[in-house]
């Protein structure tokens, strides 16, 4: 071989030793030490980071090294100096800094007398967490002063210690207050002086103790042991101090003045600092380095330095500030050391994928249902709305702003949908609810059980024009609901139940006095009186009974329920309708004609009469045959002359007689059995009215047994006298038509009860 080809084969194998060897690594910066461009990192080898500095910058021209002037730091002969006091160590992260302060002392030799220690440090305090203020000696006490130049106010600490010439009981490690004392010291101490005092005679000597001493030291820095009171082996301790930055500065006063805001980016600021002024930055969780340097702190890589708690390193991926574990590919778990990673179970996931796919189908499925029904909803309210007429009354109902249209939904809100404990009247012709709207007004609402659709038009018609009726003795009615299959009323909500239950209930009837039934059948009577003949178009009510007239709290009649109630045009005299009403209450021309006038009202009215005078409900099976039907049976009292003892007890007195008889007059005259021979409601209502007026004159009564025996001599006169006669026909004739008709409604009628 060649020397050539030697000398290439040497370095081939110097090259492979080289790549063969590993390459020293160098430890990461934990940022501690990071300082600005050009300054220096340490000195004497105590690390040297930003805010500190030393100086200025070598690269940056007049930029200083330090970020205020009270961390500007000096290195003559590589000693870290701040002023004229040894730095000894800089913690960023924990803002505190480690200096070497001297020991005050006074001895009694006469060498050395006295020496007192100032630390004179504006811009940092004692920490009182880190350090213990210790006094060493017998018969010896030390002070610790403190002066705050803000206030000059003074502030001090100390202890004592005595050992009266003996130092028997002084032991090595105990610093108890025998040969050695130590106090806690005060927070936010600076500008402070060591002073040690001895309870001697200077020149007086003590052979075991010949010096007093008291220092400031970090805590776990000093061990006394009973030597030291001859001599203290050391001049100077390590003492901690607090610092901040900011000088009087809180967090939101430098934020808000930018440049100086010291802390940098993903860093937290804090005013709560031991100084008691300015602020401290610390870096946020998961983030490490210099929080003041221009750099900020950056990311910790958990996964690298294992400070996770993943399975293993290769469980885990940092995130920006925090780190995840995951489990490798075939496993499945959290990836944490607590839960670990498991094998997955394919079967198990093929049964949760398929089931999860039947649930989305399945609630996929129910959502496109309830779209459905929902509008299968919408358009069946729309039939119903058009069905019941509902483009009738938004047309005609644009020359009036008296119909309101409620939705359906509003009104089974109202009435709690339609809870049976709301209910307040049933009858023949539907339920009526007590509900409450959302405006907090109660109301009626009548719910129907019957519809004729060949009767939309005049339904319509009738909501419009009864909800322009505004009588102050009429139910208002409010408005109506077409949007379900029957149509639903909303009156106004009347609070004092209706004259039947005045009428026929015992607990009610003792406030019924005579003068209230009076008040009532003049108040129903002006009300039937204005439907017949005030309204734009005459109105039959055609269901006229004690149970539809109702009392509101001041006892006001108010006519309600105008299910039956029909129009009559202009240009007519009487209807043919289907027979409809309540039993016992119906006009027996109108049940054997079926032609409805506006006289089947004043028959049904003169029952009313009937019913408040006697007391007895308008037909009863209970009872004996001739009080069965209460209008045949008040005719036959009127004739007999027995009228009084047919009325309800407890509301005749002499002051009333007349007035009860003259009301029965009118009762008879109503219950004719010719309708053309019926006085009109506008009759009977001025008859009435003018009773009530003549009844506040006391010239009326001033002859009234008189005027009553008078009274009670015309009624039974013959069988033809206007006042109870039913036509033309004799007596005879008359009672036998009148029973036959009764015979009718028995046998030919079956219509609904009272509602």
């Amino acid at each position: 071989m060649t020397l050539k080809a030697t000398l290439v084969l040497l370095l081939i194998v110097v090259a492979l030793v080289l790549l063969a060897t590993p390459t020293p690594t160098i430890a990461a910066d934990d940022g501690n030490n990071q300082t600005l461009e050009g300054c220096r990192s340490d000195c004497g080898g105590v690390r040297v980071p930003y805010p500190f500095g030393i100086g200025n910058s070598s690269s940056v021209p007049h930029k200083s090294c330090f970020l205020q002037s009270s961390f500007n730091l000096a290195c003559p002969n590589s000693t870290l100096y701040w002023g004229n006091i040894e730095v000894l160590d800089i913690n960023i992260s924990q803002a505190k800094v480690d200096m070497s302060i001297p020991i005050s002392s006074i001895c009694r030799d006469g060498r050395n007398n006295y020496t007192g220690v100032s630390i004179n440090t504006p811009s940092f305090t004692i920490s009182s967490e880190d350090n213990k203020f210790i006094s060493v000696g017998c018969d010896t006490y030390g002070y610790l002063y403190s002066s705050y130049k803000e206030d000059n106010t003074t502030y001090a600490t100390g202890c004592l210690t005595r050992c009266y010439g003996s130092s028997r009981e002084v032991e090595d490690g105990h610093c108890s207050g025998i040969g050695c004392c130590q106090v806690d010291i005060p927070p936010k101490m600076k500008m402070t002086f060591v002073k040690s005092f001895s309870f001697y005679n200077f020149n007086q000597t003590l052979s075991f103790n010949n010096c007093s001493y008291s220092f400031v030291v970090k805590k776990e820095n000093y061990t006394f042991y009973k030597e030291h009171l001859k001599k203290l082996p050391f001049d100077e301790f390590p003492v901690v101090f607090d610092w901040s930055v900011g000088n009087k500065e809180t967090c939101e006063d430098s934020r808000k003045r930018g440049t100086s805001y010291a802390c940098k980016g993903n860093t937290t600021c804090n005013d709560s600092v031991p100084t008691g002024y300015g602020y401290i930055c610390q870096c946020n969780k998961g983030f490490q380095g210099n929080p003041y340097h221009p750099l900020g702190c950056t990311d910790i890589d958990e996964c690298k330095t294992g400070q996770h708690s993943c399975v293993s390193d290769h469980n885990c991926h940092n995130t920006n500030g925090s780190y995840i574990c995951v489990c490798p590919k075939g496993q499945s778990g959290k990836g944490t050391k607590e839960d670990g990673c498991q094998k997955k179970n394919f079967l198990l996931h093929i049964v949760i994928g398929a089931s999860a796919g039947f649930i989305a189908i399945l609630v996929g499925t129910c959502l496109l249902y309830l779209t459905y029904q929902k509008r299968k909803l919408i358009k069946l309210k729309e039939k119903f709305f058009e069905q019941n007429g509902g483009l009738i009354l938004l047309q005609q109902g644009e020359e009036s702003s008296h119909t309101k249209i409620f939705t359906a939904d509003k009104l089974k809100k109202a009435t709690n949908n339609y809870d049976e404990n709301l209910i307040i009247g049933r009858g023949g012709y539907g339920t009526v609810f007590k509900g409450v709207l959302e405006n907090k007004t109660i109301v009626a609402i009548k719910k129907s059980k019957i519809v004729d659709p060949d009767q939309v038009v005049q339904f319509i018609n009738e909501v419009i024009v009864l909800s322009q009726i505004n009588h102050r003795n009429v139910v208002k009615l409010l408005g109506c609901c077409l949007e379900t299959e029957v149509p639903m009323l909303v009156y106004e909500f009347i609070s004092n139940g209706t004259l039947f239950d005045f009428i026929h209930n015992e607990n009610k009837r003792n406030y019924f006095n005579w003068e209230n039934r009076l008040r009532i059948a003049t108040e129903t009577a002006g009300a039937l009186s204005y439907l017949h003949s005030a309204a734009s178009i005459p109105i039959v009510h055609r269901d006229v009974k004690s149970a539809n007239i109702l009392l509101d709290e001041d006892y006001t009649a108010k006519v309600s329920d105008f299910g039956a109630s029909r129009f009559v045009p202009l240009d007519q005299t009487a209807l043919a309708t289907m027979v409809q009403g309540t039993f016992g209450y119906l006009d027996p021309e109108y049940m054997q004609t079926s032609q409805l006038t506006e006289k089947s009202d004043v028959y049904s009215f003169g029952v009313v009469l009937a019913e408040l005078l006697t007391g007895k409900k308008p037909f009863s099976f209970e009872k004996s045959e001739e009080k069965t039907n209460l209008a045949k049976y008040f005719l036959s009292c009127v004739k007999e002359d027995c009228l009084l003892e047919a009325l309800q007890v407890g509301i005749l007195n002499e002051e009333n007689k007349q007035e009860i008889v003259e009301v029965a007059i009118i009762a008879t005259k109503c219950l004719r059995l010719t309708g053309e021979e019926r006085p009109s409601m506008k009759e009977v209502a001025m008859e009435l009215e003018g009773i009530r007026l003549m009844s506040k004159h006391h010239w009326v009564n001033n002859n009234g047994d008189k005027n009553f025996e008078e009274t009670q001599h015309l009624l039974p006169i013959s069988s033809s006298s206007e006042r109870y006669e039913h036509g033309n026909s004799s007596s005879g004739q008359q009672t036998t038509e009148y029973d036959s008709i009764i015979k009718d409604q028995e046998v030919l009628i079956a219509l609904p009860s009272g509602r």
